[in-house]
């Protein structure tokens, strides 16, 4: 199962014990997958398609308890599981209204809000319903890519007021977000891991949350060894670099005058980065007789270097 699936499976397990958080979260649903209209005789009725069986028995669940009324659900099979569609219906008139009602998608006159336009402020007045309508947008038209991959969330949403109504909620939980329109639907997502986390742990997701937070030390810790070896790679370079010019030149000198026309201290580090081409300054220092700092040997090297110039 990917990563995002089992951040689903995870908060389609958390029902609220209080009733305006299921009706938050609830509304979310309904804003992503539901439709409402008129049945025979009438009556209102009230539907919920998904793929995922986990928006459905979630949605269920928050109906039955925030109204005692069992929904009917009904499987539409594909050729493939995957090809399944569920559809949940609210047939009973009043307990559609009620639904309606209490979410904000209808009026006390009987009029129907559009499902693509946020919900009203009542119904995520406070911080915990907030959470919950959080939880229900990911469910239902959210996505968490693998932490190992690479660090995104996103919500899908169903217009741009509802867009621009994730992210107030989003930024009042100071969490940074963006928005921007794939193919002609309005997305908010988070790309920070901070910040990814975070809303995790605000719709619950703390399973899910402490497995981010393994593969993030792990990446962590492969990014420090990754820079650590390019950093002693470049070190070597620079170190062999150096020493094949030091060698030319003290191979230029010895062909032509000889080492033996160099005052002795230069003979001596002459002689003995020829014989050591692969030690680094410090340790060259340490070979010589009297041993010489690191910045001694780079001033005798220079030095050679000059006459090698010259000559």
């Amino acid at each position: 199962m990917s990563f995002s699936g089992t951040v689903k499976e995870e908060i389609a397990e958390i029902i609220p014990s209080a009733g305006h958080c299921r009706l938050a979260e609830l509304a979310a649903i309904l804003g992503a997958a539901g439709e409402a209209g008129f049945g025979p005789g009438g009556r209102i009725m009230l539907m919920i398609t998904s793929e995922n069986r986990n928006i459905i028995k979630k949605s269920a669940v928050l109906i039955l308890r925030s109204t005692g009324y069992v929904p009917e659900v009904s499987v539409t099979a594909g050729r493939e599981r995957k090809g399944r569609t569920y559809l949940l219906a609210v047939t009973d008139g009043e307990a559609a209204a009620k639904i309606l009602k209490d979410t904000g998608f209808l009026t006390s006159r009987g009029v129907f809000r559009d499902f693509s336009v946020p919900p009203k402020d009542h119904v995520i007045k406070r911080n915990c319903c907030r959470k919950a309508y959080l939880r229900g947008m990911l469910l239902a038209s959210g996505s968490v890519s693998d932490p190992a991959r690479s660090y995104h969330l996103e919500f899908v949403c169903a217009s741009e007021e509802t867009a621009a109504g994730i992210k107030r909620i989003l930024d009042g939980f100071g969490i940074s977000s963006r928005t921007s329109v794939r193919k002609q639907t309005d997305i908010v997502y988070v790309k920070e891991s901070e910040g990814i986390a975070d809303t995790l742990s605000l719709v619950g997701a703390h399973k899910s949350r402490l497995a981010m937070e393994d593969v993030r030390i792990m990446r962590g810790i492969s990014a420090n060894v990754n820079r650590t070896v390019n950093c002693e790679t470049a070190n070597l370079n620079k170190t062999v670099s150096a020493s094949l010019s030091q060698i030319e030149s003290i191979e230029l000198i010895r062909d032509t005058v000889g080492l033996s026309s160099l005052p002795l201290p230069l003979r001596e580090m002459a002689e003995v980065r020829l014989e050591n081409p692969e030690l680094p300054l410090k340790e060259l220092g340490e070979l010589l007789s009297p041993p010489v700092g690191k910045s001694g040997v780079n001033h005798r090297l220079r030095k050679l270097k000059q006459i090698a110039d010259t000559l």
